[in-house]
């Protein structure tokens, strides 16, 4: 009987750890068709193909802000039930990518032209950080704060990243602080400062484009 239960014991627990496992490697949910058709059945090369990147070869100007060109589920409806997306990130010399999240994907950023300082910080508080060259990869595990930033003075950046997700989610972690209405009173406790320099702060980034 003791074994038995043993047994049991030993099987429930085993069942829940997969469960846990699997919870924890879930993207985004799967699909039991080859892909899901929009909502009016028309399904061709078409609705396959995205167009939003062909600014970044047509020759226009260079931004003078970083800037984010998304393919998301949002932009790219094709791309739902896929687990996958894609972001080019333009950084003109001196920009930055603030800290930020994805909830629900890693971030694979691929350097195609400039340099760039990265980084993420796990959650023991650990900083990891990196200078990147153009060609090299670097991995931002999901859900974790991280950044980007173009320190060359001359020169811009250009980076591809991947998600495994067809909606990573951003979570910007200056606009969350500062700009949705969390009490000064807090956000002056929680970062052991006064009320004035919070309201500075959220002047300064209300004034921001």
């Amino acid at each position: 009987m003791a074994s038995r239960t043993s047994s049991l014991k030993f099987f429930s627990l085993l069942i829940c750890s997969i469960a846990i496992v699997q919870m924890a490697t879930a993207g985004d949910p799967d699909i039991i068709t080859d892909f899901i058709a929009p909502p009016n059945g028309t399904v061709d090369g078409n609705f396959f193909t995205y167009t939003g990147f062909r600014v970044l070869v047509g020759g226009g100007p260079p931004p003078t802000a970083f800037k984010v060109l998304k393919a998301t589920l949002a932009e790219f409806p094709s791309l739902n039930g896929q687990s996958v997306s894609y972001a080019v990130l333009q950084f003109p010399s001196g920009t930055t990518n603030p800290p930020h999240t994805h909830p629900r994907s890693a971030e694979l950023l691929f350097l195609l032209g400039g340099t760039l300082e990265v980084g993420f910080v796990d959650t023991k508080n650990n900083l990891f950080t990196q200078t990147l060259q153009a060609g090299d990869l670097f991995v931002f595990p999901k859900g974790l704060a991280h950044f980007q930033y173009n320190a060359d003075s001359q020169n811009p950046a250009l980076a591809i990243s991947a998600f495994g997700s067809a909606n990573a989610g951003t979570v910007s972690i200056p606009s969350t602080l500062f700009a949705t209405g969390i009490d000064d009173n807090v956000l002056a406790i929680s970062f052991k400062t006064d009320v004035s320099t919070i309201q500075k702060l959220k002047a300064g980034l209300a004034a921001k484009p």
